[in-house]
């Protein structure tokens, strides 16, 4: 039997086969995706009756040289006396290209700024689909995941908004390969720069969450993410180094969380592994 009859037929009370059954679970899918929309919409539309003055001070934020994580780095900085911390004043000059740029733009920013004020209520809608699969000495050890999951995820919007974002921003802002080039970079570059910097690093955050489900089905073990260990190190450390100035203080600064993320999804796929080991072994005994 297939994961996916599996669960279906968990879903289904322990009943895999038949059309109808396998039609319904796709039926309660496609509502609890019905309803997530819904819920991103409402948000989005909050946002777009807002959004000339939320691009001016959150998504142009990193832009300003006022901008709160430059200051509190640079008194870091002082403080530690590391003066890579002290970043630069942001010195760019943007521009639009095309007729429909700015208004398109608009849309993007209130969908993107909808779907982070709404996730809580969509891993909820996911965990409801979910959950009837699950035994329940399995909901026992899931108890406030959604939670959990909300709050890595903004965890990682956070740390990809105040922290990545700067790096990022101030390091390319400043690269210049001749002083005859000079940066003109366009509003849609800067905004999909930063919706892949804030949504990556939101779902990155929730891998502990990825590797509970992938560990509880069996496809992830510890020993995995153990042997894979040096591999995961180096590209952390690459991914830290594309996207800081290149010190190795600032590098380790984003990459120390990332590592640790790791760390938490190998704690947490040894957990599940040694539950599963203590049923069998009770399973064995009775």
């Amino acid at each position: 039997m297939s994961i996916l009859n599996k669960f279906l037929a968990k879903r289904n009370g322990g009943n895999p086969t038949g059309e109808m059954g396998f039609t319904d679970h796709i039926e309660a899918l496609r509502w609890h995706l019905v309803r997530s929309l819904v819920a991103i919409i409402i948000g989005a539309v909050v946002v777009f009756f807002n959004v000339e003055w939320i691009f001016e001070h959150i998504i142009m934020g990193p832009t300003s040289s006022n901008f709160i994580s430059y200051r509190l780095l640079c008194d870091l900085g002082k403080a530690i006396h590391v003066d890579a911390l002290c970043l630069s004043d942001v010195k760019l000059r943007f521009q639009n290209n095309q007729l429909s740029g700015q208004f398109m733009m608009s849309f993007s920013i209130s969908f993107m700024l909808g779907f982070i004020v709404a996730f809580p209520y969509v891993f909820w809608e996911f965990w409801k689909f979910v959950k009837p699969a699950l035994k329940a000495s399995e909901l026992k050890y899931a108890r406030g995941i959604v939670f959990w999951s909300s709050t890595l995820f903004f965890l990682g919007v956070a740390f990809a908004y105040f922290l990545i974002a700067p790096f990022t921003i101030n390091f390319f802002a400043g690269y210049q390969l001749s002083p005859q080039f000079e940066n003109i970079i366009t509003i849609d570059n800067y905004y999909d720069t930063m919706s892949d910097l804030i949504l990556g690093l939101g779902i990155v955050f929730e891998l502990p969450i990825i590797v509970y489900f992938l560990s509880r089905i069996g496809i992830l073990t510890p020993k995995i993410m153990r042997d894979q260990r040096r591999i995961a190190i180096v590209v952390i450390m690459v991914l830290a180094a594309v996207i800081t100035p290149p010190d190795w203080f600032s590098i380790f600064l984003v990459a120390i969380p990332l590592v640790l993320l790791y760390e938490a999804g190998i704690v947490v796929s040894a957990r599940i592994l040694k539950e599963k080991k203590k049923k069998e072994n009770e399973t064995l005994d009775w």
